[in-house]
C-alpha cells in the first residue's frame, strides 16, 4: 500500500508540474499572439517612441551680392557634432577618444557632459570639416550624433566686412546688412520624421512634415571693383599717415545709390575669433565728427540765394583774422581782398565768418538742415547716427561764425557724402539707397539748380592750383571739391596736435556721376592737412572708378591741327 500510494503521489505530482509548465507556455504563446497579432499597434507604439525622432531640416540663407551678381555672402552646408548626455554618460570609456578626436579637453567634455545629464541634446562640437565629422561617427560611441547646418561665408573679407556684416554660429545676421535684412536673408527650417538606431544615426526618412524655406538672396547696389578699390586706398593712406582709423562713401549722384562703404579698421568676418566691437562697428554711419571746411559751400549757398553775393563779390579779408567777441579766428595766410569764389578755393574762415555774421542765422541753419546733415541718410544701416545742428535761437555771435566753417555740429561720412551728391544733382537731395535703384527717384530740391551749379564751379576752383584740394586731381576730368582740416575735440576744449582730415567731392564736374568723402582719424604722419592726407584718396579712387563705369572724359587736351608747313614737310 504504502508503494502504491507513493507512485500515485509523485504521477499527481508530475502531472501538476506538466499542467503548469503547458499552462505557462501555453500563456506566452498567446501573449505572443496577442502582441504580435491581435495587438501589434502596442509594440509598434512603444518602438516607435524609442526610435522615431522629429529633427529639423535647415534652410539655406539667402545670399548677398554685389550689383553684378558677384557674391558677398553666402552659406555652405557644414556638420555639427551633437550628443544625447543620457547615453554618453553610460560610455565613460569611450571619453577618453572622443575627447582626443574633438580635440577638446577632457575636463571640458566631462564638465559638459554631466552638467547637461538630464537633457537629450548638447552640441560638443559646431561647423566641423566633413573629414572630423566622419571620423568621430566611424568611432562609433552611443549617443554621438551628427547634424547638417550651415556657415556663413565672406568672399570679399575685409574689403565688404563693416557694411555686410556678418552671423553668428545659428547664421542669424547679427551685425551690418544681414542685420538689417535678416527677415529676407532668414530662411524657414523644414521638419521630418525619420527613425534612428542605437547610436542616434538616422537610418530611415519615414516622412517630411515641412519642406525648408530658403531664405531670399539679396542684390546690393554696392560695386564690389569700386568697394575694392576705396577699402586698398583708404587703407594705404591710414597706415602710411599713421592714422587712428578712417572711413569713405562713394554715392552715383543720379540714384543715390552707394557704390563703395569701407572703414579702417577692418576685420575679418570669415574669423569670428578675432572679432572686436571698436573694428566691426561702421564707422561711415555711425561715428559722428565736425565737418569742418567741407561745409564752408552750404553757407556759401545761403549767401549766393540771398541775393547780396555773387561768385564775383568781393570780400576783405585783411589782416587774416576776425575778431568775434572775446574771439578771435584766423586763416592760414592773409588772403586779403578775394572774391567768394577764392574764399571757397583758399577755404576761408575769415570771409566764411563774415558772410555768416550778415546772414540771418536761420536761413543758415534751415540750409545744413535741408542738405541731410542731422537726419538719417534713408539707407536702412543698422546703428546709423542721425548727428546734431545746435538750436540756431541760442546761438552767440561766435557761435553763427564757427557753424558756418563746420564746427559746432556733428555728422557722419555718409550724410556729408549725400549732400555733395546734392550739390552734383543741381540741388536736389536724394535718399540713400543699398539696394539698385531702377528708376531715379525725384528727390527734394534743397537748393536752386544756378547757385548749385555755381557752387560746383568754385568748387573746381577749389581743386585747381589756386585752391587747396589739387591733389584730388584726375587726369582727363574735371574735380570739384573742397579740403577739410579739423582739430579734434577733448577734455579742456580743442587739441592743438589731433586733427580729422577730410575731402569731400564730386566727378566729372561738368555733369558729376560719381560723389566721394575721405575722413582721415587723427593722422600722426609728417602731414594733417585735409588736402595732403585725404584729397590723394579721392583722386585715386575716382580715377579707377571714373574707368570701370566707362565715364566719358570731360578734360582732355585739345589738339589743334597743323599745317604741312608748320610740321616741317616739304
Amino acid at each position: 500500500m504504502t508503494g502504491k500510494a507513493g507512485t500515485a503521489s509523485y504521477r499527481g505530482r508530475r502531472i501538476t508540474l506538466l499542467g503548469i509548465m503547458l499552462a505557462v507556455v501555453a500563456g506566452l504563446i498567446w501573449r505572443a499572439v496577442d502582441l504580435q497579432i491581435l495587438h501589434k499597434e502596442f509594440l509598434q507604439g512603444q518602438g516607435d517612441a524609442r526610435h522615431l525622432r522629429v529633427v529639423s531640416i535647415p534652410a539655406h540663407r539667402g545670399m548677398i551680392t554685389d550689383r553684378h551678381g558677384e557674391p558677398l555672402a553666402i552659406s555652405t552646408p557644414v556638420d555639427s557634432i551633437w550628443a544625447n548626455p543620457q547615453d554618453l554618460l553610460a560610455a565613460r570609456d569611450e571619453w577618453k577618444q572622443l575627447a582626443k578626436a574633438l580635440n577638446v579637453n577632457r575636463a571640458w567634455l566631462k564638465e559638459r557632459i554631466e552638467r547637461n545629464a538630464t537633457r537629450e541634446f548638447v552640441y560638443l562640437k559646431r561647423h566641423v570639416q566633413p573629414e572630423l565629422a566622419e571620423q568621430v561617427m566611424a568611432l562609433g560611441i552611443p549617443g554621438v550624433s551628427i547634424q547638417r547646418e550651415y556657415r556663413r561665408y565672406y568672399p570679399a573679407g575685409e574689403v565688404a566686412a563693416h557694411l555686410i556684416g556678418f552671423t553668428n554660429v545659428d547664421d542669424a545676421g547679427q551685425e551690418g546688412l544681414e542685420r538689417s535684412f535678416e527677415s529676407v536673408l532668414h530662411g524657414t527650417p523644414g521638419s521630418m520624421r525619420v527613425v534612428k538606431d542605437r547610436l542616434g544615426r538616422i537610418v530611415e526618412t519615414v516622412e517630411r512634415i515641412n519642406e525648408p524655406v530658403p531664405g531670399r538672396d539679396l542684390a546690393l547696389s554696392i560695386d564690389r571693383r569700386i568697394q575694392y578699390l576705396a577699402y586698398r586706398e583708404l587703407k594705404a593712406a591710414v597706415q602710411t599717415n599713421r592714422a587712428k582709423s578712417g572711413s569713405a562713401v562713394v554715392l552715383d549722384v543720379r540714384t543715390g545709390e552707394v557704390l563703395a562703404m569701407v572703414n579702417q579698421p577692418a576685420f575679418n568676418p570669415n574669423n569670428r575669433d578675432s572679432l572686436r566691437s571698436d573694428h566691426y562697428r561702421n564707422r561711415a554711419a555711425t561715428d559722428l565728427y565736425e565737418p569742418g571746411s567741407t561745409v564752408k559751400p552750404f553757407t556759401v549757398a545761403v549767401a549766393l540765394e540771398s541775393g547780396q553775393y555773387q561768385p564775383t563779390t568781393l570780400l576783405d579779408t585783411t589782416p587774416g583774422t576776425l575778431r568775434v567777441g572775446p574771439n578771435t579766428i584766423r586763416d592760414v595766410h592773409d588772403y586779403g581782398l578775394i572774391d567768394v569764389t577764392t574764399l571757397i578755393a583758399k577755404s576761408s574762415n575769415v570771409g566764411t565768418g563774415k558772410l555768416a555774421l550778415s546772414l540771418p542765422p536761420e536761413q543758415v541753419w534751415r540750409k545744413f538742415s535741408a542738405m541731410g546733415l542731422g537726419t538719417l541718410s534713408g539707407g536702412n544701416l543698422p546703428g546709423e547716427a542721425l548727428g546734431s545742428l545746435p538750436d540756431f535761437h541760442r546761438w552767440y555771435p561766435i557761435d553763427r561764425v564757427t557753424f558756418s566753417f563746420g564746427y559746432g555740429l556733428s555728422a557722419t561720412t555718409l550724410q556729408l557724402t549725400r549732400a555733395y551728391a546734392a550739390l552734383a544733382s543741381g540741388g536736389v537731395l536724394k535718399p540713400v539707397s543699398l539696394l539698385p535703384v531702377a528708376q531715379p527717384r525725384d528727390g527734394e530740391r534743397v537748393m536752386s539748380e544756378k547757385v548749385a551749379r555755381q557752387l560746383v564751379a568754385m568748387l573746381e576752383v577749389a581743386t585747381s592750383e589756386k585752391g587747396t584740394g589739387g591733389a584730388a586731381r584726375v587726369p582727363g576730368y574735371r574735380v570739384a571739391g573742397k579740403t577739410g582740416t579739423v582739430r579734434k575735440s577733448g577734455v579742456g576744449g580743442y587739441a592743438e596736435d589731433s586733427y580729422l582730415s577730410l575731402f569731400a567731392g564730386m566727378v566729372p564736374a561738368s555733369n558729376p556721376r560719381l560723389a566721394m568723402v575721405v575722413v582721415i582719424n587723427d593722422p600722426r604722419g609728417d602731414e594733417y592737412y585735409g588736402g595732403l592726407v585725404a584729397a590723394p584718396v579721392f583722386g585715386r579712387v575716382m580715377s579707377g572708378a571714373l574707368r570701370l563705369l566707362d565715364v566719358a572724359p570731360d578734360d582732355l587736351p585739345v589738339f589743334k591741327p597743323q599745317t604741312v608747313a608748320q610740321v616741317g614737310i616739304l
